[in-house]
């Protein structure tokens, strides 16, 4: 992966984006997308478009989810500690002893979230998962009073968490789900505006909003956008660790290259296009079975305008909704290319249509 398109994922990464919340985040990505879109906008949600050759034909969306799992504040007592709700799908057993950061009105307020200390805990309690409302946030203030000029209910908190290289090409950050997704797109609008020359179709790159709240920016998207055909990043297990099934849950490994989904949402025209250009891109492809749904932005996209035929392609992904999710760089800039050699074999003419 070159530097810069690394310090661009890396931003992205580390800049807060739960769902509801993603403004920041969207004007990392839209700055960055701009750069190789003849166009660029948003809509009143926050749902970011950068398009490429808006006068080709057919019309091609690349989409990525911007937003991540946060938690909301909900409630401060007298003492001034502050309690709080999930924004997505949080891990409760994820939620004691963490360095968490409160977006204040003012700015970023550093907190931890506080236990029982182990030694005061009853042997039954250790073994229990807590719920929501027996954690709480100490941000030092002593009072509900001091807090108040610091935080409001209703601020989004995200877990402080940054970058981290492992060995070889693996990196752990919080929001790998899915500003990764987001990521690519922009980053195949790049490939794809170096050969523009030879570009047909016109490209729609979209950073939607809320995927972890309901897929509701997908939902606005696919509408807006109306393409032809979508192509969704987003994350997926990798099952490459010791305590995961594979006979439950499949065999995808970090660095074994992009997951092509299969069933449900997944156009059957779109997989076996992108079976062929991954073959003849040289690009290694993984699979995962989705006979009813896929739990990404295609389940809504696929559905609008009477049916977009949509595909999503996942990046293997270690320890997901977690403050330490694990990817391969070289598994995602996979992605980038494989979205990017789609978009040039696609012919002005092409139908992605089932014949029936």
């Amino acid at each position: 992966m070159r530097e810069e398109s690394y310090e661009f994922l890396k931003k992205l990464l580390e800049t807060p984006s739960p769902s509801g919340f993603e403004t920041k985040g969207q004007r990392v990505w839209s700055e960055y997308a701009a750069r190789y879109a003849d166009k660029i906008r948003s809509d009143p949600y926050g749902n970011v478009y950068a398009t490429l050759n808006p006068d080709g034909g057919p019309k091609i969306l690349l989409s990525g989810h911007a937003d991540e799992l946060g938690l909301m504040v909900s409630y401060i007592n007298d003492e001034g500690f502050l309690y709080f709700k999930g924004i997505g799908g949080v891990d409760r057993a994820m939620l004691r002893g963490q360095r968490v950061i409160v977006h204040g009105p003012d700015g970023p307020v550093a907190g931890v979230t506080g236990h029982l200390a182990i030694h005061l805990q009853e042997p039954d309690d250790r073994k229990k998962v807590p719920e929501f409302h027996e954690v709480f946030i100490d941000i030092g203030a002593k009072s509900k009073a001091e807090a108040g000029k610091l935080v409001r209910v209703g601020d989004p908190v995200t877990h402080d968490a940054n970058v981290v290289r492992l060995a070889g090409d693996r990196i752990a950050a919080r929001g790998c789900d899915n500003r990764i997704g987001t990521w690519a797109a922009a980053e195949a609008l790049r490939l794809l505006a170096e050969k523009k020359e030879n570009l047909a179709a016109s490209i729609v790159a979209v950073s939607t909003i809320q995927e972890e709240n309901g897929l509701y920016g997908a939902t606005m998207a696919g509408y807006r956008a109306q393409p032809n055909a979508a192509l969704v990043v987003d994350v997926t297990h990798a099952t490459d660790i010791p305590i995961c099934s594979k006979p439950k849950h499949g065999d995808v490994k970090l660095g074994g290259g992009p997951v092509l989904s299969i069933g449900s949402s997944n156009h059957p025209v779109l997989v076996e296009r992108l079976r062929k250009t991954a073959e003849r891109a040289g690009i290694p492809l993984q699979y995962e079975a989705n006979p009813r749904f896929t739990g990404t932005d295609a389940d809504a996209i696929f559905l609008q305008h009477g049916g977009i035929p949509t595909v999503s392609i996942g990046l293997p992904n270690r320890y997901m909704h977690s403050s330490v999710e694990v990817i391969e760089l070289s598994d995602l800039q996979a992605i980038a290319e494989l979205l990017a050699a789609f978009c040039l074999e696609v012919k002005s003419d092409e139908f992605f249509g089932v014949t029936i």
